[in-house]
C-alpha cells in the first residue's frame, strides 16, 4: 500500500541535504571572502582588451599596426586610432603603419572580443584584469597605448595555449620570409657580373 505522501517526504529530503550540503561539503562551497580569497581565473576567460608588444620597448614592439579595423568593427565604438605618419618595421622587418594614439574607453566597453577575432596581426588580446574601478570620474577609464600595451610574456601568462598557437605561426612566417630573402639573395648574386 504506497504511503500518501511520499513523494513529498522524499523531495523533502532532497532539499534538506542540498542544503546542509551547500555549508558543509567543500566542493559545493560557492562563496569566497574577496579581496581576501581569490577564484583561479580560467584561460579563457576575458574582460577588457590590451595590446601586445615584441621585445622590451612596449612602443617599438606594439604589434598594431593601425589598420583600424578594431575601431570600425567595435559595437560600442569605444576605440579611437589615429595613425601615425612614421612607419615602423614588424617583426619580419616589413615598414607598417603605427597607431599615433590607440585609446579604448574601458567604462562603453562591453568585453564583446570583435576587436581580438577581427584584428589579422594578432595585436589586440582580452585580458583576465577586471579590477579597474577608480576615484577618476572623468577619464579614469580611458586607457591609452601606454596603459594598454603588455608584453607577449604577460600573454602567455594568462592565455597559454592560445598564446602558443600565434607564436608558432608568427615563427612559421618569420622563417617563410627569411627563406625568400635568402633565395632573393642568392638570385641577385648569381645574375651580378664578375669584374
Amino acid at each position: 500500500m504506497p504511503v500518501f505522501g511520499a513523494g513529498i517526504m522524499k523531495g523533502m529530503r532532497e532539499t534538506a541535504r542540498n542544503f546542509f550540503g551547500s555549508y558543509t561539503d567543500v566542493e559545493r562551497l560557492t562563496t569566497v571572502q574577496y579581496p581576501e580569497e581569490r577564484l583561479p581565473v580560467q584561460e579563457n576567460a576575458r574582460q577588457f582588451p590590451f595590446l601586445v608588444y615584441d621585445g622590451d620597448d612596449p612602443m617599438a614592439g606594439l604589434r598594431c599596426v593601425a589598420c583600424q579595423i578594431c575601431e570600425k568593427e567595435c559595437p560600442p565604438q569605444c576605440i579611437i586610432i589615429e595613425k601615425d605618419t612614421v612607419k615602423k618595421p614588424d617583426f619580419v622587418g616589413k615598414p607598417q603603419m603605427q597607431a599615433k594614439v590607440f585609446d579604448i574607453d574601458m567604462s562603453v566597453c562591453m568585453s564583446c572580443q570583435i576587436c581580438v577575432e577581427v584584428c589579422p596581426f594578432e595585436a589586440i588580446k582580452m585580458d583576465t584584469e577586471f579590477e579597474l574601478s577608480n576615484t577618476d570620474r572623468f577619464g579614469g577609464l580611458l586607457f591609452d597605448k601606454h596603459r594598454l600595451a603588455k608584453s607577449n610574456d604577460y600573454y602567455r601568462d594568462i592565455h597559454p595555449t592560445e598564446a602558443a598557437a600565434i607564436d608558432r605561426k608568427r615563427e612559421e612566417t618569420l622563417k617563410k620570409a627569411e627563406e625568400k630573402a635568402k633565395a632573393a639573395a642568392e638570385a641577385a648574386a648569381k645574375k651580378e657580373p664578375v669584374a
